[in-house]
């Protein structure tokens, strides 16, 4: 499985390291976990209907985080990425805190993948 990143997520990833220092062994966990099951797993993760685009765009809703003590997968961080399942290829897109944000930015899915 090949790993890569929007700019966008690399902006997202670095301002969130400031506040939650383990993020990145965090993400490393969950790719670990998407080379294997890259797929939807309800309710860990699940596809984003009605972005009108054909590329299979998936939000990971539980996201064990070290920085949180205590909370585990309930820490409230939202992983969105595209999986390409020809290529065998997943792109992350967004990194964010529930907290900070209510939803997925759809424009900046729609920018990329269209």
């Amino acid at each position: 499985m090949d790993f890569t990143s929007l700019l966008e997520f690399e902006k997202d990833l670095k301002r969130l390291l400031k506040k939650y220092r383990t993020l990145n062994e965090d993400l490393e966990i969950v790719k670990s976990i998407l080379k294997t099951k890259p797929d939807e797993r309800p309710p860990f993760s699940f596809r984003i209907d009605g972005l009108a685009i054909t590329t299979c765009v998936i939000k990971v809703k539980k996201i064990a985080c070290r920085s949180l003590k205590g909370r585990g997968v309930n820490s409230g961080f939202r992983l969105i990425y595209a999986w390409f399942e020809t290529e065998q290829r997943i792109v992350f897109i967004e990194l964010y805190h529930k907290n900070e944000k209510e939803a997925e930015d759809r424009a900046r899915i729609k920018k990329n993948f269209e």
